[in-house]
Formats: C-alpha cells, structure tokens, sequence
C-alpha cells in the first residue's frame, strides 16, 4: 500500500488531535482510502514544550521552520493547523505551486485572502481542502460541494460560534448576566481570556464568509460582511424575549438575491421558540439550508474542539488521498479542485436588508408618549405589529416593546435617532433583527 507522507504545520489542539487520531486510526484510514497517512514531518513553534495527552515527537520528525514542509522530498500534502493570515497564508501559497495539496482550518484565511487562495488553485490545479474551517466536526462543507450540488442553496442560516452560543444558553437558562455567562465560559475553556474575537461576531463571519463563497460559486468580500456580536445583549432581552415566544441567538445568515448580489450578515437575531435552531445549547452548532430540490436539511454538532475539528481534518486527508490515486475525472480534468472563482456576487449592503425588529426603549412614564414613538415610525414607513408594556415597573422610566413589521435597516436606524432624540425616552434603544425564515 502506498504511503500519503503528511507534513504537518502547527502542534497545538488541533494539530495535537490530528497527530494522535492519525496515529490511533490509521489501519481504519488505509482501509477506507487506499493509502497509509503517515505525519512524516511537522513544523512546531517552541519544540521543547510539552506535548498534550503525553505525546513524545521524535527529533526526526521536527522541521526547523514551516518552508521545510514545502521543499522537502518526503512530504505529499500539507496540513495547515497554525491558524493565523501571515505565515499560514505564505505555506498554503507556496504549497499550492509546489503542487502539493493543502488541507486547512483557517478560516480567518480564506475569508479574508480567499480570492488570492482561490486564484492559486485554479491556475495551479492544485487542490485544497477546507472542511475543518467551519462548525468543526460537521460536514457541512462536503455537503455544499458534493450532497447539494444539483442544489441552488439561497438560504444558508445557523449557530456557527460555540463560545458565543454558550453564553446566550447560559443568560437564557439560568437569567445570569453577560459578563458573568462569560466568566462561566472562559473557566470551562470555551472562551479564550481575551475573547473578542468570538464575542464580537469576528469568527462568525470568517465562517460565514466561506460559506458563502462555495454556495454561491465565487468570493465574496469580508469586509463588506456586516458583523454585530453580543456584548450589548442584556439578560433584560433576553427575559422578554422570552415572553414573545422567542429565543435571541448569534446568528450568520446567508441568503442569495441574484446571481450578482448577497446577504451575508451576522448578528443576534430573535427566532421563534418553535424554530429548531432555538434548542440549541452549548457550544453545540447548527446550520440550515435550504435548496430548491431537496427543501430544508439541517446539520448540528460539535462546532469546535480538537478532537471535532481533527475528524474533518482527517476526511480532507482521505479526501487528498483520492487526489493520488485517482487524480483524473473522466473527462480527464484534476478532480477535487474546488469550484470557487476569485471573484463572486456582491455582498448587499445592510442599509437595504428588509428585517422584522424587536425595538425594547426606555421611557417616561406619562401620557402620550406612546403617540410621539408611533407618530416617527409612522413618518418612517414603519409598520408596528404589536406594543407590549410590561406590568409591575414603576420609578422614572418604563419599559415598553415594540415588534416592528419588515422595515429597511437605513430607515429603521434614522427612526432610531429621531426617537432617541425625544425628550420622553431615557436611554438609548435597543434593537435586534426578527427572523422566522418562513419564506
């Protein structure tokens, strides 16, 4: 049997639970995809640290910078596991002319640099693999390349941060504060001590953004993406929330227009209690889609963790395998090189998103305050489907909620100013997108 020689760059969780797996599931592997994976070289930062789990690397096998995985002779693929856009995105580079396949979990990397990752692929033909990029252990990568391909997926929509999700599961069953659901987290190691990157919808969005780009064939542009995370949800919302019938969850949405332009946004979003996405707890995520062949299908699991993201990194390497040993379709063209063009539809801009709005205000308690909000929606366009004044609050200022029907993003934040401006209201409002996906 022949040997796939793996050059390995990164030795943290993830390249940890690769190695170790590799090592633990090799028969299994060689059975299933042809050839024997072998890690005959891996690229680690600080060589002398302790490994996880006890693991011993032989001097053999450590390479003294990640250039050596590319131009050595005793390598056939490499496995990108540092994370990160400097070094990482240089080695996939380099590797892709070398024309040595590339299996990866950087999403930070493709969603920001994809086009010049994408571009290298198809002039070089050399492929990459991305499955371990987005929601971890699930494969819903696969599943847009290959299950779905006689699918045009206009919807995409899910729960794709666990740390994030966590802390909404927590603030909701337990009706604890943000800053405390955070601590619970960053102690439980879902949440890393400097979090922003999870909790202000950052990882989200990289995820996002590669889904995106395979559903809709080419690159959309990150930084057109618009992101909001959950610092500015309070367990007040939540509470409320509630009592609407919904739960507030991080979401991505991704959702096509045309075949030039699309929605891909992130932020906290309401959705129906009945809506299965509002089970979700944990760091458990969840993706929808939604085809126009086979309806809606959904995808739940582990989203993260070493062990969930070294099985998709493990099916790209069996995946890779294939690559060798039949490297020609029929038609005589390479298989497996991603169907991603450099450039694709045009992200829309948030202005134009049509929503529905949970509108939460702080007000004075007197008459007619009720007139002077609904009198600027009213002038705004802004049609209001229901007003809820919570009993049993007294003092200065009062709650009162509003569900807004569909309105446009741009109209609905001048209304915002003009009503923030009023003398009756106390404090800034509050304002999250609807969503039920019924259409």
């Amino acid at each position: 049997m022949k040997t796939l020689r793996i050059g390995l760059a990164g030795f943290g969780t993830i390249g940890s639970a690769v190695y170790r797996h590799l090592r633990l599931n090799a028969d299994l592997l060689s059975k299933r995809c042809g050839m024997r994976p072998v890690v005959t070289l891996i690229a680690v930062r600080h060589p002398r640290r302790t490994r996880r789990h006890g693991i011993t690397l032989p001097g053999s096998l450590l390479a003294s910078d990640v250039t050596q995985l590319v131009h050595s002779r005793n390598t056939d693929i490499i496995v990108e596991v540092m994370g990160g856009c400097g070094a990482a995105r240089k080695l996939i580079l380099s590797s892709l002319r070398a024309g040595k396949p590339v299996v990866t979990a950087n999403k930070a990397l493709l969603a920001e640099h994809g086009r010049e990752v994408f571009r290298e692929v198809n002039r070089c033909g050399t492929p990459i693999f991305f499955e371990a990029s987005v929601a971890g252990g699930i494969p819903i990568i696969q599943a847009l390349r290959e299950g779905l391909i006689a699918n045009r997926c206009h919807l995409i929509y899910g729960i794709v941060n666990g740390t994030c999700n966590y802390i909404l599961s927590r603030m909701s069953q337990e009706g604890i504060a943000f800053e405390t659901a955070l601590q619970q987290a960053q102690q439980l190691g879902y949440a890393e001590s400097n979090p922003s990157f999870d909790i202000d919808g950052i990882d989200a969005a990289h995820k996002a953004t590669v889904l995106a780009s395979l559903a809709n064939g080419g690159c959309v542009d990150f930084k057109r993406v618009h992101v909001e995370g959950i610092r500015h949800v309070s367990v007040v919302d939540v509470q409320f929330a509630h009592q609407l019938g919904y739960e507030i969850k991080l979401l991505a949405i991704i959702r096509s227009l045309s075949q030039l332009q699309v929605e891909v946004r992130v932020h906290p979003t309401l959705i129906p209690k009945t809506n299965h996405l509002a089970s979700i707890n944990g760091v458990t995520n969840s993706i929808m889609v939604r085809g126009h062949v086979v309806g809606d299908i959904e995808f739940s699991g582990p989203g993260a963790g070493g062990n969930a993201t070294a099985s998709a990194i493990l099916s790209d390497i069996a995946q890779a395998a294939s690559h060798f040993l039949h490297p020609c379709s029929a038609s005589g063209k390479e298989r497996h090189t991603v169907c991603i063009r450099p450039h694709g539809p045009r992200v829309a801009k948030i202005d134009c998103v049509v929503s529905r709005y949970y509108l939460r205000l702080s007000v004075a308690d007197r008459p007619g305050v009720m007139a002077q909000i609904s009198s600027v929606l009213g002038q705004a366009h802004i049609g209001i489907s229901s007003i809820i004044q919570p009993e049993g609050h007294e003092g200065r200022a009062v709650p009162l909620i509003f569900m807004i029907h569909d309105a446009r993003h741009d109209a609905m934040q001048k209304a915002m100013k003009r009503i923030h401006r009023l003398s009756c209201v106390k404090a800034k409002p509050v304002m999250f997108r609807v969503e039920t996906f019924e259409s």
